[in-house]
């Protein structure tokens, strides 16, 4: 295997890339969709032509997670996928686990590139003559000292766009390999976030969720804050609606919560990690806050937008967690005015301070917890749905066509279905929420004048 990391790359023909075709697949959060996206765009620029990673193609890039054990396992799958629907083609895997583990990577069979978080957004300086290699080709640099970085938005994918506002994080919780993948904390300025959500809405953008491995940590690298960024958003013409993907509570200010409860165009919709009910797990992850804190953020939302959505992450199992643990945590959830959970089960990572805790949950047990608080999840899911049974409410309607229906969600983020009309595609229509279908976790609707 031929190592290069940080080795000035040769000038290559790109006219060999004029109509190759290119699939993509994306493991992981909305940051990497974004990111996927921008990627892709550099790629037809070149002369590729993007096809779905199901069809035969020339060159198949994987863009990774690593957050959990089965993160990297899915990984492994989409390498062999490409690899058998066409062994001759130019696999290149990037992203978070590429960039943790690119000797691991390299060594798979049918890897000819491995690029890390930065080098991913020169791919096209990295592919060379695209012809198969005897060994995985490395280039991934020490993303701890590295200060770049590079602005991308989802566009063409989906309905919704999503924005990456900033990358990297500080804060080093002991479960969380993060950080080693991403870098520290750091961002564009407002001036060219705000001209990048100006281009995605000359582009037909209606909807877009800000992105971010931390984005309440915006601005630390330009002096600047998350709170005067929505603000300068919230003025863009063309955009109908901003969405905030996840934030930190400790960052989710009081006065950010007001100002999306005053603005006409950020939606009464939020999701905030928790990662645990349990004040001594919280402070063995090495959180910043306590549960006090996001007892209040919920109540302050609520009490300013009480048909709010709000998701929940929350991690089970952690090492340190014990049953008393959990059933203080689970009673304190089920306390919560809340709309959705993520559950996630923990996995040990490498070169994490959790593995230096003692208290070791087994994975029967991690399993058990986590469907539990499913169950939980899905009993809130569908009484906050119920609520709205029989409202009027304004949904932006997504493309694809399912048995004859069509998707798109509400202001507070509802699921909604009405009789498919590709003119209604990414147009925000008013409907009446007839019937909750609880299986599908989605309302019947019917459009209104």
């Amino acid at each position: 295997m031929l190592l290069n990391i940080g080795e000035r790359v040769k000038m290559i023909d790109k006219s060999l890339f004029l109509e190759k075709k290119v699939a993509f697949h994306t493991l992981g959060c909305k940051l990497n969709f974004s990111e996927t996206s921008t990627i892709a765009r550099a790629l037809t620029d070149e002369g590729f032509i993007k096809v779905k990673y199901d069809d035969f193609a020339d060159v198949y890039v994987i863009n990774t997670c690593s957050v959990t054990e089965i993160a990297d396992k899915k990984c492994r799958q989409f390498i062999k996928k490409a690899i058998k629907q066409n062994p001759n083609a130019f696999v290149v895997v990037t992203g978070c686990y590429a960039q943790l583990k690119p000797l691991t990577i390299a060594e798979m069979e049918g890897v000819d590139l491995v690029l890390g978080s930065n080098e991913k957004f020169k791919i096209a300086d990295y592919l060379g003559d695209l012809q198969k290699k005897a060994a995985g080709e490395v280039h991934a640099g020490k993303i701890m000292t590295n200060k770049e970085f590079f602005p991308s938005y989802s566009m063409g994918d989906r309905t919704r766009t999503f924005l990456k506002v900033q990358d990297g994080c500080d804060y080093f919780c002991s479960y969380c390999t993060i950080p080693l993948a991403r870098g520290k904390s750091r961002n564009a300025d407002i001036k060219t976030t705000v001209a990048l959500a100006e281009k995605a809405a000359s582009e037909g953008a209606r909807e877009i969720i800000l992105t971010g491995v931390n984005i309440g940590d915006f601005g630390k690298s330009t002096n600047e804050n998350f709170f005067q960024l929505i603000q300068q958003l919230d003025a863009v013409d063309g955009v109908e609606r901003f969405r905030i993907s996840s934030i930190e509570p400790n960052l989710l200010t009081d006065e950010i919560i007001e100002f999306v409860a005053a603005s006409k165009k950020f939606m009464p919709h939020f999701h905030i990690p928790l990662q645990s009910g349990s004040n001594k797990v919280l402070a063995l992850m090495k959180r910043k806050y306590n549960r006090e804190l996001f007892a209040h953020r919920v109540e302050k939302i609520k009490s300013l937008l009480p048909h709010a959505f709000i998701g929940v992450d929350v991690i089970v199992g952690v090492r340190g967690e014990t049953s008393v643990h959990f059933n203080e945590a689970l009673e304190f959830i089920q306390s919560l005015d809340i709309s959705q959970l993520h559950v996630f089960t923990y996995s040990e990572r490498p070169n994490t301070k959790a593995l230096t805790i003692d208290h070791v949950v087994p994975i029967s047990e991690r399993k058990l917890r986590s469907q539990i608080l499913h169950q939980v999840s899905d009993k809130k899911t569908r009484h906050f749905y119920q609520q709205f049974e029989g409202q009027y409410a304004h949904v932006l309607l997504e493309g694809s066509e399912n048995e004859g229906m069509m998707n798109g969600f509400t202001e507070n983020y509802l699921k909604v279905k009405v009789p498919y009309n590709v003119a209604l595609k990414n147009k925000i229509c008013k409907v009446k929420l007839k019937s909750f279908v609880s299986d599908e976790m989605v309302f019947d609707a019917e459009l209104t004048d």
